[in-house]
């Protein structure tokens, strides 16, 4: 026994561990931790699923310029399964790239491309497909345009071990059909009309994408219409470059790396947005001087390629001290206050609703954004209690007594889960809502609603459900959220001083006549001339006390703008 213990005290060798190192491809990976991607819980992971197919869906119809058309079928198969089909009248996908479309984990279109869409990574519909596979053993079946009158159809699986797609039972015919269907079976997800589940997925995904139709299609057959609010495409978002405010030095010292310009003073004009042969002087101007000859220590004529570290960081401190131009808006493809205004209107029908757009701002890394963002007010407004504790109905407030909602939007895409994580909710908590009349706004039959849009989202993880909070994006969102509240602020305090008013006449024109009786009586003067006497007398007073509150409620709403306005003084904001 003490001879075996000696051994296994020994420890392993350099040796052995040596053979214990493995390569291992990107889906074995995420096989074996799909929690990153989302895949926790089967309401979760159903909803997931669907969110993959529906992003990819809005893009592919955006590119081809046409109305979305989107339907999502849900079927409860009799051994427990689900079967989820998801079909656009989009482009298709070519033929060619089926494969990587949806049997190749990070490999896609989208992750170079410095242009605004709703996916990123090239890992979501994939991982569907992975899904699909590990939970059943079934390959993911599509179907979809491939030119004129041509129809192709496949099913797709991964080579796990390789991250390669395996692709069978290919088909091509002609056919009027355009855009793409998926069917994938699913085991371990179950569907419900939680505030988790599909349906309140695809009902805020309608609100952001006001010119989409959806269609759901039920397990229990039922068929739910989003209809489109707004017959207008979204404009195609450009290509852009980076904003020289929120560059890195790391960001910088890559791109310079890999640059083709030739001189460092032609690479910082040809890579970055707003920068003029003037910045670039003023930007070597304000570098640190030689001591000796007087000229700036780093040489803009030099190769982009030796550009070293500290001259970097020299380099980036400069462009901190110049005041730049705003990034350009065309870069962004927000939702337009006209249009979500339409859309929140269409769905929830609010007694008030305010609607902001911001202009574009920058964060780390020179990427410009946007933020939408609205408040509603009675109506639709808010969620039914029994939505938000994951029972039951559907959204709405249909459900009888209703909770105030934050919907959380990356680029119009739906975040529903991990709000404790995400820049939004942190922007929504730090609000003081009592300053606008909202103090107990979660139980409220409010809708608290916020887009970030960008070129590049920076979530916190792969499973894309949340937005980093970043200072430089908390502050915009809550620059935007307390414009609105503002807003919706007036409209309930006149709401209330109507009611008020209306209390306090009622209280006066009450005893009118009773007043009139008695003083009929003492005096001897006709009831008639003094209850009209009594009135005027009434309402005189009434319209004091009125005139009164207005002046004291524009003189707070003075002061409230007042102070807001030193504030984005004290952090050096534009006007």
């Amino acid at each position: 026994m003490a001879k075996k213990a000696a051994v296994e005290e020994k420890g392993i060798t350099p040796e052995e561990l040596s053979k214990e190192f493995k390569e291992y491809s990107v889906a074995e990976f995420f096989k074996r931790n799909r929690q990153m991607l989302g895949y926790t819980g089967k309401v979760r992971s159903l909803t997931t699923v669907v969110h993959e197919y529906v992003t990819n869906s809005l893009d592919a119809c955006e590119d081809a310029r046409v109305l979305p058309d989107l339907l999502v079928e849900i079927t409860e198969l009799p051994d427990g399964h689900f079967k989820v089909a998801a079909e656009d009248n989009g482009t298709g996908i070519p033929k060619p790239n089926i494969g990587q479309a949806l049997g190749q984990l990070l490999s896609g279109t989208k992750f170079m491309q410095r242009q605004q869409k709703r996916g990123q990574q090239g890992i979501g519909a994939s991982y569907c497909t992975l899904f699909s596979q590990i939970t059943t053993g079934k390959e993911t079946h599509v179907k979809t345009s491939v030119g004129d009158y041509k129809v192709y159809e496949c099913d797709v699986s991964i080579d796990i071990n390789k991250n390669t797609p395996a692709i069978r039972n290919e088909k091509e015919y002609s056919g009027k059909f355009k855009g793409t269907r998926i069917e994938t079976e699913l085991a371990e997800v179950e569907y419900n009309r939680s505030a988790f589940g599909v349906y309140e997925y695809l009902r805020r995904t309608a609100i952001a994408n006001p010119h989409a139709q959806i269609t759901l299609v039920e397990p229990n057959k039922e068929i739910t219409v989003f209809p489109r609010a707004t017959k207008e495409i979204p404009k195609m978002p450009k290509k852009v470059l980076p904003h020289p405010l929120g560059i890195t030095t790391s960001d910088l010292v890559d791109m310079a790396g890999v640059t083709d310009g030739r001189k460092i003073g032609s690479f910082l004009e040809k890579e970055f947005s707003r920068v003029s042969s003037e910045r670039v002087a003023e930007i070597q101007s304000l570098m640190p001087k030689d001591p000796k000859t007087g000229k700036p220590m780093c040489d803009f004529d030099r190769s982009p390629k030796s550009l070293q570290w500290a001259e970097a960081e020299k380099i980036v401190g400069a462009i901190q001290k110049i005041k730049w131009i705003a990034p350009e808006s065309d870069s962004l493809q927000p939702i337009g206050a006209k249009e979500l205004e339409k859309s929140l209107k269409n769905l929830l029908a609010p007694e008030e609703l305010r609607v902001i757009e911001r202009p574009p701002k920058v964060f780390r890394g020179g990427i410009s954004f946007m933020v939408e963002a609205a408040v509603a007010y009675g109506g639709k407004a808010g969620a039914a209690a029994n939505q938000q504790n994951g029972s039951g109905n559907a959204g709405g407030a249909a459900g009888g007594e209703t909770r105030g909602e934050a919907m959380r939007f990356a680029n119009r895409v739906p975040l529903l889960f991990d709000a404790g994580a995400c820049a939004i909710a942190e922007a929504v908590k730090t609000v003081d809502w009592a300053r606008y009349d909202l103090k107990d706004w979660e139980n409220l039959p409010v809708s608290i609603f916020v887009n970030f849009t960008s070129v590049y989202v920076p979530y916190t993880g792969a499973g894309k459900l949340a937005i980093s909070a970043e200072e430089e994006i908390v502050t915009e969102i809550r620059q935007a959220l307390m414009e609105a509240a503002r807003g919706v602020a007036i409209y309930l305090r006149e709401m209330r001083r109507a009611e008020e008013q209306e209390h306090r006449r009622s209280l006066f024109f009450r005893y009118i006549n009773e007043v009139a009786q008695c003083l009929h009586d003492v005096t001897g003067t006709e009831k008639t001339v003094l209850a009209a006497k009594l009135k005027k007398l009434a309402e005189e007073n009434t319209s004091l006390l009125e005139a009164q509150e207005a002046d004291e409620e524009e003189g707070l709403e003075e002061l409230e703008k007042a102070a807001e306005k030193e504030l984005k003084g004290e952090r050096g904001e534009d006007e």
